[in-house]
Formats: structure tokens, C-alpha cells, sequence
């Protein structure tokens, strides 16, 4: 059998783009290994169901002595190195630029073909100022190496064609999609028994979160936000400036599962979104597709890609604008339309039939299948 090793830089079970990928690979007959961030110590309970879940996976857990900036990229592309040196592999999967240059790499020292997954355009994430020291060293980066890669995975197509402008190279989209389980998600009848908005991923800067809950002072339901990221202290301090113990809960990380469970119980999906760098303006964010997969209305900022979807499925209405009463009055007015929702939400079941994984698991079948007969 032949053998994979999936690097990433995160601690494996809070990336389902990875976990559903590697599931993908292990259903294609690859023997699979994972080389991720160990932080079982502090979550060991909440990892049992995964571990167990997961358990066909061979995971290799790493451990840090710096924990931000270029250290900590420094240490992590070392220990990957390190690690896939002494490990017997036939394919190399590296997911994001951070752990691409030591499986770039081994792939050269070892002669074995590498996978570059771009979840996001790296260089221009909004933690990366324009400019500055650490984007100008990552670019350099990726400038060094993602002309040499013959395999190249990403989630949009907005991507893939920055990397054939850029850089002469191809890539094959794979977008991150929930797989479809028929009857998972029955038909909800608005209004539902209990009425809440829901806000999901990671909590960092222009994901119009600090406007949303300024804007729950005038809204009437309550708000979930599930995740955590850079701003979460802030989201915090606005939440006691404003008062809002009752009606905003901040949930932090939290399994998966449960995360699901919540926006398919939810009346409306919040993914506002900022086109302030080139990342977030070409985004396809995961949550657009968890909000169709659950059924749940989304209220969506019109980012190029969303829209191109929203047009075709028509599950959610665009955003109007971020100022306090713009949004509030909005999502009151959608939430206070229950023929809307209800119209939305079986726009959603439709969707879903089209919008799976097992649609795009298949593109990455084809692209194993490729792989392997190159090298025979």
C-alpha cells in the first residue's frame, strides 16, 4: 500500500478541510500519515470522539518551543523536515506556504511527488501587513518554489488563477465542501422554536464581527459566534461595553459537531466578510457551505465568489452595508420574513445535492489516479 504524509501547521482536529481530505485519501487506498501541531495536552477530552473517529490515521504530533512569528515557522518547517526525513513516503501533501519549504525539500532529496494544498492566498492574509518584513519573506518564499511545484491543489478558482498569472502554473480546484447525507438535515419549518443567528470560523480583523455585535444592541434575537482568532479579546470587551451577556454568546473553539448542530438549529448564517485585502475579496469562506449543508439562510457580504454561487442557488441575501442600523434593521427584517427564510432554506436542500464532498473528493481521486500512473 501505498503511503501519504499530510503536513499542517494546526493541531489537525479544528481543521475539517484537512480531516475531510485525509479521509478522501485514506477512501482512495493511500496509507495515510499526519504531521500536525500537538496540543492533545489541553484538549484531551475534547479529542477522545476524534481520535476515535479518526483512529486510521497514523498522527506524529510536534511540540514547540516558540509559539509566534518567524521562529515558530522556522522551528515548525525544521521539525516537519526532520520528521519526513526519517519517514518512509510515496506522496508529500503540504497544506497552506507554512509547511511547504521542508516538504519541498524532501520531495527533491527523495524523489517523490508533492501535493501543495493553498487553502488561502498566504501573502496576503490580513494578519500580513502590506509591506512588511514577514509578508516580503513569505512572498519571497513563495516566489522561490511555487513555480517549481507540478501539483497544486486550492479551494477557488480566484486562486488558481493567481497562481497561472503569477507564476505559469496550474492548479485544480477542490473546494472545501460537507459531504451530503441524505436525510441528515430534514426540512425546517419557519418560524423555528427558537430563534438565534449564528457566526462561525476564525475570529480575526474585517470579518465584520465588531459591527455585528454593536449592531445586536437593535437586533432582536440572540447571536452564537463559534470560533477563535485575534479579535476574540476584543469581541469580549465589546460584548461588556454593550452589555450584551444575554443576547451574544461566545463560544470559542468547540467541536465540530456540536458547532453544526447549533447553525442547523440557527434561523439565519452570518458571513460578513471585508474585501479589504486580496484574500478576503477572492474568499469562498467554509461557512458559506456549512450554512447550505444545515439548511440555514445566510446573510452573505457579495464577494465575487459567494455571489457566483448565491446567483445560482439563491440561499441567502446579500449585505447591504456594515454601519449599526443599516445591519440591524437588515437581519430584523429577514428574520421577521418567515416566508423568506423558509424559501431560502429549501433553496438550501437543492443546493446540497449539487454542493458536496463527494462531488470534489472525486477531483481528487482523478488527481491521485494521475499522480500514481506517472509513477509506475
Amino acid at each position: 500500500m501505498k503511503t501519504i504524509c499530510v503536513s499542517v501547521s494546526n493541531d489537525l482536529y479544528n481543521d475539517n478541510r484537512v480531516l475531510r481530505t485525509c479521509s478522501s485519501l485514506s477512501s482512495f487506498g493511500l496509507n495515510v500519515k499526519v504531521i500536525c501541531k500537538d496540543t492533545t495536552k489541553n484538549r484531551k477530552k475534547q479529542y477522545a470522539p476524534l481520535e476515535k473517529k479518526y483512529s486510521f490515521l497514523r498522527i506524529h504530533r510536534l511540540g514547540f518551543i516558540f509559539r509566534k512569528n518567524f521562529l515558530y515557522y522556522a522551528e515548525l518547517n525544521i521539525r516537519i523536515f526532520c520528521t519526513l526525513l526519517f519517514q518512509k513516503v510515496d506522496i508529500l501533501w503540504a497544506n497552506d506556504l507554512d509547511t511547504l519549504p521542508a516538504n519541498y525539500i524532501i520531495s527533491k532529496l527523495k524523489h517523490i511527488p508533492l501535493i501543495f494544498d493553498s487553502h488561502e492566498m498566504f501573502c496576503y492574509v490580513a494578519e500580513l501587513r502590506p509591506n512588511s518584513f514577514q509578508q516580503k519573506c513569505w512572498l519571497k518564499i513563495e516566489k522561490s518554489i511555487v513555480p517549481k511545484l507540478k501539483y497544486i491543489v486550492t479551494v477557488c478558482n480566484p486562486i488558481k488563477e493567481y497562481f497561472k498569472k503569477q507564476y505559469n502554473v496550474d492548479a485544480t480546484v477542490i473546494r472545501n465542501i460537507p459531504p451530503y447525507i441524505e436525510n441528515n438535515n430534514p426540512k425546517k419549518v419557519f418560524p423555528l422554536t427558537e430563534k438565534y443567528i449564528i457566526w462561525q470560523g476564525a475570529t480575526n480583523i474585517d470579518r465584520g464581527l465588531e459591527e455585528l455585535i454593536t449592531a445586536m444592541q437593535y437586533i432582536d434575537c440572540k447571536l452564537i459566534i463559534c470560533g477563535n482568532g485575534d479579535i476574540f479579546p476584543l469581541l469580549q470587551k465589546l460584548v461588556n461595553t454593550y452589555h450584551l451577556h444575554t443576547k451574544v454568546v461566545l463560544k470559542g473553539k468547540i467541536d465540530f459537531e456540536e458547532m453544526m448542530l447549533l447553525t442547523r438549529n440557527a434561523s439565519l448564517g452570518i458571513s460578513i466578510d471585508k474585501p479589504t485585502n486580496q484574500n478576503y475579496a477572492i474568499s469562498l469562506p467554509n461557512k458559506i457551505f456549512e450554512y447550505i449543508n444545515s439548511a440555514t439562510p445566510v446573510l452573505y457580504s457579495p464577494l465575487t465568489e459567494i455571489k457566483a454561487i448565491e446567483e445560482e442557488f439563491i440561499t441567502g441575501i446579500a449585505l447591504q452595508g456594515y454601519e449599526t442600523s443599516t445591519l440591524a434593521s437588515q437581519i430584523n427584517e429577514i428574520l421577521s420574513n418567515n416566508s423568506l427564510l423558509q424559501q431560502l432554506s429549501d433553496n438550501c436542500l437543492i443546493a446540497q445535492k449539487y454542493l458536496n464532498w463527494q462531488n470534489e473528493q472525486q477531483i481528487l481521486h482523478n488527481l491521485l489516479e494521475t499522480i500514481l500512473q506517472q509513477r509506475q
